[in-house]
């Protein structure tokens, strides 16, 4: 199973996508607190990524706590396979919202423009107020 994209979890923290990214955080929030081992005797304390998960929350623009709640993830998917086939459910649900990580080259070519420019990647909930024509 491929680690879980930092970039990803970053958004999603910081409430990119809207309600999906609210939806899916909200999921994935779910899917962690879930103890790998309901049921069974001596299951105790936070599941893991439970503490990263809410380390993230606190801090939803770091990029090392998303690094270190992916590292979670993946160790947990390792070791319950339960918790990998709802994970890799919930990655491929999340998938939408993530356009992969990688370089940004942007490029305005040709004619005329007028307005502003924004150059980069994963841009979610931006609005431009355009005034009247008249």
């Amino acid at each position: 199973m491929d680690p879980i994209s930092t970039s990803l979890l970053v958004a999603m923290a910081t409430g990119a996508g809207g309600e999906v990214g609210r939806h899916l955080w909200s999921a994935l929030r779910g899917l962690v607190r879930r103890n790998p081992a309901e049921g069974a005797a001596g299951a105790q304390g936070p599941a893991v990524g439970e503490v990263e998960l809410a380390s993230l929350a606190e801090a939803p623009h770091d990029v090392e706590r998303a690094r270190v709640l992916s590292e979670a993830l993946s160790r947990r998917a390792e070791q319950d396979p339960l918790f990998r086939a709802a994970l890799a459910q919930w990655q491929q649900q999340a998938q939408p919202l993530h356009a992969g990580d990688g370089d940004v080259h942007n490029a305005v070519n040709g004619g005329t423009q007028s307005g502003p420019v924004i150059q980069g990647r994963d841009f979610f909930g931006i609005n431009f107020n355009v005034p009247g024509q008249g």
